[in-house]
């Protein structure tokens, strides 16, 4: 009931307020806009920022934390560009956008403040990890794919500085940076700063999750769900059980990072895929579907692991 009450009603609820006020036209696409730009700009900048300065730091890296996300991660990309070839016919580049839209996870709208909620201020270290290097490992082979497959001219080196440059010029790596600055150093945080970061962190998660659930009404199920549904089911299931498996069966990782990299892998699919998707225009009805789907299914696959991954 804790479980129930405490992080899934406040969650879902919350996105399912964000989606039905946009449904019914009372918070419309300009609000959403601004609402999100705060939430990316400076609220979860500034939580983040706050946890991490004053999170005790571990030891050592558990690297094994990391190798069990991304080996999950590229293994179900894997499984994705199989599917995309052998059960629908799609070319290479296609079958690059069904991988990302299989393998990356919607870690800031969703991730981060549900992540927050379940396990608190603890969980920022391995969100922090994972945030700094999930569009570093997953975005530059997506575009190689593509690009070879069509013949792209645009140079490996070049895709990596334009992605650098993009990561760079994130207001929430920033935050999770300067927070970090403040950990290695043990300086306190001044009581001004602790306060503004306090004030507009604390609006990160609501405005996060209704700027989320406003954003789904942009999206519908369309054409065959059956590429879909396969995106689906390697994004939620398939890709939490191959990261606990690793994390519990191969690599030594704490409970806590398990717990948070499990919940990361089980995240509905972000927009990133669906971006990919509208520049290159292929594959977008199925992952736009994809994306609808595996966040309104989230909301049952999520609450039961939810209950599975009890601190």
């Amino acid at each position: 009931m804790d479980i129930i009450f405490g992080i899934i009603l406040p969650v879902f609820g919350t996105l399912g307020l964000g989606y039905a006020a946009a449904r019914f036209g009372v918070f419309d696409e300009a609000a959403n806009r601004g609402l999100s730009l705060f939430v990316f700009n400076f609220a979860l900048p500034l939580m983040l920022f706050r946890a991490i300065a004053q999170a005790e730091l571990p030891d050592a890296m558990p690297w094994g934390y990391l190798l069990s996300y991304y080996i999950g991660a590229f293994a179900v990309f894997g499984l994705a560009m199989v599917a995309g070839r052998m059960l629908f016919a799609r070319r290479t580049d296609e079958q690059a956008v069904l991988g990302i839209g299989a393998g990356f996870s919607n870690t800031g709208m969703l991730g981060i403040p549900l992540v927050m909620t379940a396990y608190g201020p603890s969980a920022a270290l391995p969100l922090f990890v994972m945030i700094a290097c999930h569009s570093l490992l997953m975005l530059p082979p997506t575009t190689a794919l593509i690009e070879a497959a069509r013949g792209g001219t645009q140079s490996t080196a070049a895709t990596l500085l334009n992605l650098a440059k993009g990561v760079l010029g994130t207001p929430i790596i920033w935050g999770l940076s300067c927070g970090l600055a403040f950990a290695l150093t043990g300086v306190a945080l001044p009581g001004p700063l602790d306060a503004v970061a306090k004030g507009l962190g604390s609006a990160a998660t609501p405005c996060a999750l209704f700027a989320l659930g406003a954003s789904l009404t942009r999206y519908s199920l369309g054409g065959n769900l059956r590429e879909p549904a396969v995106l689906v089911a390697l994004k939620t299931l398939v890709h939490p059980l191959l990261v606990w498996l690793l994390a519990t069966q191969v690599f030594d990782v704490p409970a806590l990072w398990v717990m948070t990299g499990v919940l990361l892998a089980a995240l509905p699919a972000g927009i990133t895929p669906y971006l990919f998707a509208q520049r290159y225009n292929i594959c977008q009805s199925t992952v736009a579907s994809a994306l609808f789907l595996s966040t309104v299914l989230s909301v049952f696959t999520l609450s039961g692991l939810l209950f599975l991954l009890r601190p």
